[in-house]
């Protein structure tokens, strides 16, 4: 039997780049990325798993943050809690646009 994992991503708009970014590498593995450009700083870092678990914290979730940084994460496994995040996360997205891509700039297909 296949189980699918339905997963979502918002993002900071700092990561709408034509560099190489979080966005990109997301959006690369067939995850829905979304920016949220409406803030200066989206500084939420959460996981909802299944509407009933929150992770969340200062961790950023990166090679970084897990091998060299002082993190903190919190794992909570409370379905009304997980509602109101959900709930957050909603009125985040309704603001955020979808990511299509890393824009790729006309010099990268001039060949010498």
């Amino acid at each position: 039997m296949k189980i699918g994992v339905k997963m979502e991503v918002i993002l900071d708009k700092s990561q709408r780049t034509r560099e190489y970014s979080s966005s990109t590498f997301i959006y690369n593995q067939g995850i829905s990325v979304k920016i949220e450009s409406q803030h200066a700083i989206t500084h939420n870092k959460l996981m909802i798993i299944d509407g009933e678990t929150v992770i969340t914290g200062s961790f950023n979730f990166t090679k970084a943050a897990e091998e060299n940084n002082a993190e903190n994460l919190l794992v909570i496994h409370d379905k009304k809690l997980a509602e109101r995040y959900t709930e957050n996360w909603k009125e985040h997205e309704r603001h955020s646009e979808v990511y299509e891509g890393r824009e790729v700039s006309e010099c990268a297909y001039v060949k010498h």
